[in-house]
């Protein structure tokens, strides 16, 4: 959720129009620093902080015991029932909600690792061992633990670091004066069957396993940009009035070439699209898997046990040091605003962050500089174009916004600064949320005693446990209205320069042969290089994500002269240009990129038009455009269907879907298919059969036949569906990279070698391109090759 919750976007709404014509008219003309000025005097503390203290309530964040409870028991429920799985991300979820010190928090660590145990995750199982210890995990129940690390790193082959613990587990044992007669005789069986297994290694020793040479990685070739950080030496930092600033390829660019490397300036999490846990009932507190549980608040790996931070129940990290690091640079500053901040949305909390990171004197020295040339900031034409900072002889970039002294443009604070707010072009109301938002933040911060952390003023240790500010008045200090001034001018900044963070996550519950995966937005980051490309509607470069950092590759040859262009999300691909035209509207321009100028000719027709039409449902023949009636295109028919009814009927047909997709999920196979069946004959009589929809429900047959082992049909119907991707994305997308990636994971596992080969062959083609060598999917598919290959030369004969 980028913008604030609904109900306080009305409550600004509604305290906006009961504000006086003139002031109105005043805040609308401001600029950011009167803006600022004018909105500090008008959040009531009777009305709009009331309100958004009830909101906040919806949103809690903070350490809850009775949630910590209720977790641990559903955690062990489905432990007991073997969903290891949902037990480790219900442990999480209790430890996240136990008090600092506590010893509960001991006890999910110790439970989370049994679950981890299970899963065959013993490096992870080890180190959440290690956090029960250290959180005085209860010594009466230490030996089983310790029991089980024995386990673990007996089969992490570690044998003396196993009998090491053995001997401990054996001192303790006999140590114990509480422990009863049952509960000895039990550990001591155990104990017992481990020191066999450890002196059967020792004499039979496993041979060493080879190392994974087979996949070779490549390495890609690299030379950056001496003006740009990040950037190939390949691309030019160029600016003019009307593209502004922009990146143009100086030599003849290869598809799959490697231009732009660039780790966040900062990112904030988005909580994502819930999922339920299986077999979960519905209950008091939400047992729902958010991307908040999935990945790191910080470097955005993917969780598998997390660590929680110690102030709050939202925050959770991969490791330690992550959360320790995020404390240093922000978190300690964030803590206690958890609610307030899922509240008014992701944008004010990137705000916040950013300034944060950047320190209040680089904020206050950039801020005072804007104040002062506030004019040439709202028009860097005019800033570029003075005569005594021409541009450099030798950089040719010395003058263009966000550039040092040196002509260079780095990925640092200054960069983000300079990317354009538009204060001019967002509406008063929009700027007016904007601003009451942040100030409700600041004044959160300075009554809770957070100023002095948020201006660097003192070490962690003494802000880690914030005391109430006596000074509760509604004025903020000077030093906080210059960094709310820095914030409102990020928050407006986001609409036009935030950098949506994606990942390919698993959809469906992920136990299948097949692993069916979607595009989710994971984060939303500044990335200021990144934000030098201007959009097109067909664009000549693929973005791609590992954790917070984002490559850039060609997706396409580009000759040297050509600007690179990134596509901002509305793609000739996905939509008609009417409906892009109005998507980009939010950028405050008219896109004229090639695709957009020869679809709004009268005899182009879109790709989206052509494929996505509708067929007359009396002879099939296609239905011509309209605005509110379709004819069809047939003379001798001449029938004609309002598109109210047409949209009706496919708004049904993705209901039927819907539901076939829902008893996949409970394991009714033979009804899903019969469903999706009907489907296809329903949409066969009204649909193209190049409509995208088609291609979906052969898509969706070729999952519900895979997860029944019926190999071949799912490659038939996965085949289908891949002819009407081509159709719409291209033979050498992105799309069609994911699609073959799926059939070659059909193949492999029907056992059809010679075409799960030629399948790998080609899908590593392309997604090498859109996502690298190094990606998950191409190192997936060479281990499946490797294991083609090393079958006997018999069995690749015959297949």
């Amino acid at each position: 959720m980028a913008l604030p919750v609904e109900e306080w976007r009305l409550c600004v709404a509604r305290r906006w129009a009961a504000l006086e014509p003139a002031l109105r008219e005043r805040l609308a003309a401001a600029s950011l620093h009167d803006t600022l000025r004018l909105g500090c005097g008008l959040l009531r503390p009777d009305a709009e902080v009331v309100a958004l203290r009830r909101l906040c309530r919806r949103a809690p964040a903070g350490k809850e015991p009775a949630a910590a409870r209720f977790y641990r028991e559903e955690g062990n429920r489905l432990f007991g029932r073997r969903q290891y799985g949902a037990a480790v991300r219900l442990y999480s979820q209790a430890a996240s909600h136990e008090l600092p010190g506590s010893p509960e928090v001991s006890v999910c660590f110790a439970n989370r690792s049994a679950a981890l145990f299970h899963l065959g995750r013993f490096e992870v199982c080890l180190e959440d061992i290690a956090r029960a210890e250290s959180h005085g995990y209860p010594d009466r129940l230490l030996p089983k633990v310790l029991l089980r690390k024995a386990e673990c790193l007996l089969c992490l082959g570690r044998l003396q670091d196993a009998g090491n613990t053995l001997s401990v587990v054996e001192n303790k044992i006999a140590m114990d004066g509480i422990m009863t007669s049952a509960a000895r005789q039990t550990l001591l069986k155990k104990l017992s069957q481990l020191k066999t297994k450890i002196r059967e290694k020792e004499s039979c020793p496993e041979p060493a396993r080879e190392a994974c040479g087979d996949i070779q990685r490549k390495s890609e070739i690299w030379e950056e940009n001496d003006s740009i950080s990040g950037a190939s030496s390949s691309l030019s930092l160029n600016f003019d009035i009307e593209r502004g600033r922009h990146l143009v390829a100086i030599q003849d660019i290869h598809p799959g070439q490697n231009l732009l490397k660039e780790e966040a300036f900062v990112s904030v999490l988005c909580p994502g699209e819930s999922v339920l846990l299986q077999d979960s009932d519905e209950t008091a507190w939400d047992t729902r898997v958010t991307n908040a549980d999935l990945y790191c608040h910080r470097c955005l790996v993917q969780l598998l046990a997390s660590v929680p931070c110690h102030g709050c129940s939202y925050a959770k990290y991969c490791s330690q040091n992550c959360a320790d690091v995020a404390w240093e640079q922000y978190h300690r500053t964030e803590c206690s605003l958890g609610a307030l901040l899922l509240t008014l949305g992701v944008f004010c909390h990137v705000a916040l962050r950013t300034v944060l990171l950047a320190g209040f004197a680089e904020v206050s020295r950039l801020v005072e500089g804007s104040r002062d040339n506030d004019k040439d900031l709202h028009n860097p034409e005019a800033r570029c174009e003075r005569p005594n900072e021409a541009p450099d002889t030798r950089t040719g970039t010395r003058g263009i916004p966000g550039c040092n002294d040196n002509g260079q443009y780095q990925s640092s604070y200054q960069a983000v600064f300079n990317l354009l707010p538009h204060a001019e072009k967002h509406s008063p109301e929009h700027k007016f949320l904007c601003v009451l938002s942040v100030v409700a933040i600041c004044k959160q911060l300075q009554e809770a005693g957070l100023e002095a952390a948020v201006l660097n003023r003192e070490s962690s240790e003494k802000c880690s446990k914030p005391e109430i500010c006596e000074k509760t008045s509604g004025e903020l200090s000077p030093e906080l209205k210059i960094m709310a001034e820095a914030m409102l001018r990020h928050v407006l900044q986001l609409q036009c320069n935030a950098q949506a963070i994606t990942v390919m996550q698993e959809s469906g519950s992920g136990d299948g042969a097949v692993v069916n995966k979607k595009p989710v937005r994971l984060a939303t980051a500044f990335f200021p290089v990144l934000s030098l490309l201007n959009h097109s509607c067909c664009p000549n470069i693929s973005v791609s994500f590992s954790g917070t950092a984002a490559t850039v590759r060609a997706s396409q040859p580009i000759p040297s002269g050509q600007e690179i262009f990134h596509c901002y999300g509305p793609h000739r691909c996905r939509m008609r240009v009417a409906e892009r035209q109005q998507l980009l509207s939010q950028y405050f321009f008219k896109c004229r990129c090639q695709a957009c100028l020869d679809e709004l000719k009268s005899d182009v027709k879109s790709v989206v038009s052509m494929r996505n039409s509708f067929l007359c449902p009396s002879c099939r023949a296609s239905m011509q455009v309209g605005e509110d009636v379709l004819c069809c295109s047939n003379e001798a028919c001449a029938i004609s269907v309002s598109r109210e009814s047409l949209s009706r009927r496919l708004q049904d047909l993705q209901q039927q879907i819907k539901k076939a997709l829902e008893l996949l999920k409970d394991r009714k196979a033979d009804q899903a298919i019969k469903m999706l069946l009907k489907c296809q004959t329903d949409a066969g009589n009204f649909l193209s059969p190049k409509h995208l929809l088609m291609g979906e429900m052969e898509d969706h047959l070729a999952q519900v036949y895979a997860t029944l082992g019926k190999w071949q049909e799912a490659a038939r119907h996965l085949k289908r569906s891949i002819e009407i991707v081509e159709a719409h994305h291209g033979p050498s997308s992105v799309e069609i990279g994911h699609e073959l990636f799926k059939l070659a994971q059909i193949l492999f596992n029907g056992f059809a070698v010679s075409e799960a080969l030629s399948t790998i062959q080609r899908a590593e083609k392309i997604l090498s391109v859109h996502c690298g060598p190094q990606s998950t999917q191409i190192q997936e598919l060479q281990e499946m090759k490797t294991c083609l290959l090393e079958l006997p030369r018999s069995i690749l004969q015959r297949t």
